[in-house]
């Protein structure tokens, strides 16, 4: 649905968007991962026309976004951080005002608001003045403008921004429910677990570069960030824990009957599988702990996530 290859984009010396090359499939939400300045921001920004690359070829839908830029605009819908509403106007006399510069005809698009109005579950409000809305509400109805046109694709830059954790889940409740529907998504944030949650496929971003890219199963498979695998066992002696720790090289900590071991689980497990039967040890309880995406930014960067 989405094809970028090579694209760059500079202000002065700054390099916001290194030549980076990624693919977003039909029907899937992509997230893009980043700390503040990684250069999200900017590729939405490309992506949605507002700013123009230095170089590269963008292709939305088979059409080249470049030469066809009317056609593309016709298929995107653009959900900015900044939320641009008119306070003084309802949430209705909004989506109305909005509708028509989308050149939707009144009959459709009061059809259209009824239907987009349900589904963020603000039709109850519509009457009501955006200055009287929570920043939550707002950021719904932000949403609700960028799907009067139906588009194909909706761009989405932080949506969450200063909402509550009530208003984020009803929030992930609309794009969920979009998704499911069939209409693909480009989610920008640097919140790890939006992206846990909500992301079909991965790229994490830092200093205008994709520095990693795949499915959150991919990104742990092949980060060398250590996983943790507890075992809970049935009376675990003092001398078997010691027995544990002269077998094996990794960090092992012992709480009560359960042991923590710190490993790469796909190439140890079997061999502790096997010392666990070899010294006839019952085990009550197994649980696997990945790589997460704030350790695997940790390990390509060097730095948090949120710095």
């Amino acid at each position: 649905m989405i094809k970028i290859q090579n694209l760059s984009k500079s202000f002065g010396d700054f390099k916001a968007i290194n030549t980076i090359s990624l693919n977003v499939k039909k029907g899937e939400i992509f997230g893009l991962l980043g700390p503040n300045g990684a250069g999200k921001s900017t590729l939405i920004n490309i992506l949605s026309t507002v700013l123009k690359a230095d170089t590269g070829e963008i292709f939305l839908n088979g059409m080249d976004l470049n030469s066809d830029q009317e056609k593309s605009k016709q298929i995107i819908g653009i959900v900015p951080q900044e939320i641009s509403l008119y306070d003084n106007f309802s949430a209705y006399d909004n989506l109305l005002f909005f509708g028509k510069l989308y050149g939707i005809d009144t009959a459709t698009l009061k059809t259209r608001i009824h239907e987009i109005l349900v589904l963020i579950g603000l039709e109850n409000r519509k009457k009501d003045l955006i200055k009287t809305y929570s920043g939550g509400m707002k950021r719904r109805i932000n949403i609700a403008t960028a799907l009067l046109h139906q588009p194909e694709i909706l761009l989405m830059d932080e949506p969450t921004v200063g909402v509550d954790p009530q208003s984020r889940n009803q929030i992930f409740d609309v794009i969920e429910a979009l998704n499911k529907k069939g209409m693909t998504i480009v989610y920008t944030t640097h919140y790890m677990e939006e992206i846990e949650r909500l992301c079909n496929t991965i790229a994490i971003m830092d200093n205008g570069n994709i520095i990693a890219q795949g499915t959150l199963d991919e990104l742990q498979n092949t980060s060398k960030t250590k996983e943790l695998l507890k075992l809970n066992f049935k009376n675990l002696t003092e001398q078997q824990f010691k027995d544990f720790k002269k077998e094996f090289n990794f960090e092992i900590v012992k709480v009560n009957n359960e042991l923590s071991l710190k490993c790469t689980i796909e190439k140890e497990l079997n061999t502790i599988l096997k010392h666990i039967v070899k010294n006839k040890l019952t085990i009550v309880d197994i649980d696997r702990k990945k790589a997460t995406l704030e350790t695997i930014f940790l390990e390509l960067t060097g730095k948090s996530l949120r710095d």
